[in-house]
């Protein structure tokens, strides 16, 4: 099944290589010709994000002129079949080799972040700073909190954040990573709090994002803002 998938994604891509020699021959003008440049960027950065970054765009480029040509193919389905395992197998190997890195910086970061004054480990190997103490009510699992947060990963880059798109967020408690299910129960309503959340209570090795490597530890910025009232909710439906 993945090296079917990964065969789409080549014959994509070679729609917008096929008949190029280089980039600067390519024409960007027209709704198709931005579209079919959409299709090959999006392809190319998928199959970069699954290891496939050393592809042969001239090889992809001949193949697809082949198959529209109607020409004899250059290799017997056989081989491709061998290929597409042996491409697959490297990228695989690629990915659990990135994965068991990221594990292993990520236990380096929270051994290394507990020991910094301010820092609360729990009993689920949560951390957490209090940046901001306020006197506000507690949620329960049951509410719906109003957020303003910033995701980062251990290394600075955001990945995610209502406050840079100027809009803070409604969640069910219950219904986050439990990182933050556990995080939001600490807080009261005003405060604000950087989580630092192991990668077994965030997202472990089921990557959401391409922005978020397998096994990450994933730092937030978090600020609560309210708990929503399902009486005043109900009250202006």
């Amino acid at each position: 099944m993945k090296q079917h998938r990964l065969a789409a994604a080549v014959a994509l891509v070679s729609l917008v290589l096929a008949g190029c020699d280089s980039q600067t021959s390519v024409e960007l003008k027209t709704p198709a010709q931005k579209a079919s440049y959409g299709i090959g960027l999006n392809m190319g950065k998928s199959l970069a994000q699954e290891g496939m970054d050393d592809l042969d765009s001239k090889a992809v480029a001949q193949g697809i002129e082949d198959a529209v040509g109607k020409k004899e193919q250059k290799l017997k389905d056989d081989e491709l079949v061998e290929a597409f395992a042996a491409l697959q197998k490297r990228a695989e190997e690629r990915m659990a080799k990135m994965s068991e890195e990221s594990a292993a910086a990520g236990k380096k970061f929270l051994e290394d972040n507990a020991k910094k004054a301010g820092v609360v480990t729990t009993a689920s190997g949560l951390q957490y700073e209090v940046v901001k103490k306020a006197d506000g009510p507690q949620p329960k699992p049951t509410d719906v909190v109003t957020v303003h947060y910033t995701g980062k990963l251990t290394n600075g880059t955001t990945f995610d954040s209502s406050v840079d798109r100027g809009s803070p967020i409604d969640l069910p408690v219950s219904g986050v990573i439990p990182g933050w299910v556990e995080g939001l129960q600490l807080m009261h309503v005003g405060e604000k709090y950087k989580l630092y959340i192991p990668s077994d209570l965030a997202y472990g090795a089921q990557s959401p994002s391409p922005a978020i490597p397998a096994n990450s530890v994933l730092v937030f910025d978090l600020e609560l803002l309210a708990i929503k009232d399902p009486a005043k909710e109900d009250a202006a439906k």
